[in-house]
């Protein structure tokens, strides 16, 4: 019956609906000996009226990961490996090694002593730090101490290392990039340095220190990139700023509190074809339900709770991961009556925003869209 719906609508003036002739049959064939093919035959295919994304919603728990996380290090070797991580699969784009969309991420892990031979790549990166003290980064020779919870970026371009000191503790930490993006636009590249670290050329920690102070920036400075000079974002400043937040503002019905991570020198998003945010969500608090275009992937910075999200319940604790495919309605819920609830998120909102492709809507439009005989409320609109 819902086959039968779908061509019904289909069965409208503007879409392709050529039936199949002998004479056809015979054209099409013809068409194809050249390599080229008449387009009414996948056009309705290839324009949906709505994205139909192949990513599928999917948790990891940090539970079940840990210990084999651990064990990477027993088993590899990081000057071996290059990056030693296990990396999350999305049972709809296993041939992308992306964990949705166009995203990737995976969870790496380092020993006192350890650090990761120095590369660049076309790919922009990012880390959220899980646990573990000691950890650091080295990015274009501005040398960066790391601590849990904070969100640190490196972008493409960059050359960067990544280790911990020898008086620190096993750190495991979040990694995202975007290099199934770069793949699909053929335009990834990836280089090693030519010694196995770099030397820090700035004094340590010059970046956030230089961008500490709300609202102020160095004077005179001068910072042309197309990515922010702030590098890193603590937990502590970014939760501070949403407990600020909640103090005069009840926040948004769709998202709770939330706050996005920024290039201060223009205000945009911090690289330009990955973007994040920190939401936080009060005691007890429920958000209601609404769609987007992008994707965006999640990790439980503090708190516990779940999403609905497709339809589907996803329960999680802090430092479980899991995934919103583009166009997929949603929901989150802090299941805690007595604290709030945290949830990082990296997403690709700054390639969406950019090139115009950004559409929300809330369950509620998409309600009054289906009474009008639309897919969504992108149809009908002036």
């Amino acid at each position: 019956m819902e086959k039968k719906a779908e061509d019904n609508f289909e069965d409208q003036y503007g879409r392709a609906g050529v039936r199949d002739t002998p004479q056809l049959l015979e054209y099409y064939s013809k068409l194809k000996a050249l390599n080229t093919d008449a387009l009414w035959t996948i056009a309705n295919a290839i324009e949906p009226w709505e994205p139909k994304p192949t990513s599928i919603p999917m948790l990891w728990k940090y539970k079940d990961l840990r210990e084999l996380v651990i064990q990477s290090a027993d088993l590899v070797k990081p000057e071996e490996a290059g990056r030693r991580v296990v990396y999350f699969a999305n049972k709809g784009r296993t041939e992308t090694g992306a964990c949705v969309g166009w995203l990737y991420s995976g969870l790496q892990t380092m020993r006192p002593g350890e650090f990761t031979p120095a590369h660049r790549h076309m790919a922009s990166a990012l880390r959220f730090i899980m646990e573990g003290k000691g950890a650091y980064t080295v990015v274009n020779g501005h040398k960066i101490d790391l601590n849990a919870r904070d969100f640190v970026i490196t972008p493409n371009d960059c050359w960067h290392d990544h280790g911990v000191y020898e008086d620190g503790e096993q750190c495991i930490w979040q990694d995202g990039l975007d290099i199934p993006l770069m793949n699909t636009l053929d335009c990834n590249f990836y280089d090693v340095y030519p010694k196995p670290a770099q030397s820090a050329k700035y004094p340590l920690n010059d970046m956030p220190l230089s961008h500490a102070g709300s609202g102020v920036l160095p004077d005179k400075l001068n910072w042309e990139n197309d990515y922010s000079p702030i590098m890193r974002f603590s937990f502590e400043n970014t939760y501070n700023a949403l407990k600020d937040l909640d103090k005069v503002s009840k926040g948004d019905k769709y998202g709770g509190h939330t706050v996005r991570y920024i290039n201060p020198t223009n205000g945009g998003h911090v690289m330009p074809t990955m973007g994040g945010y920190m939401q936080m969500l009060r005691n007890s608090e429920s958000t209601t339900s609404y769609r987007r275009t992008g994707s965006y992937v999640f990790q439980v910075a503090k708190g516990k709770g779940y999403s609905i999200i497709g339809g589907k319940r996803f329960d999680w604790e802090e430092k479980d991961v899991f995934v919103i495919p583009s166009w997929t309605f949603f929901t989150h819920h802090n299941l805690d009556d007595n604290d709030d609830a945290c949830l990082f998120c990296f997403n690709d909102l700054p390639v969406m925003e950019k090139l115009g492709l950004y559409f929300e809507e809330s369950y509620a439009e998409y309600e009054e869209a289906l009474k009008k005989g639309y897919k969504s409320s992108y149809q009908g609109r002036d």
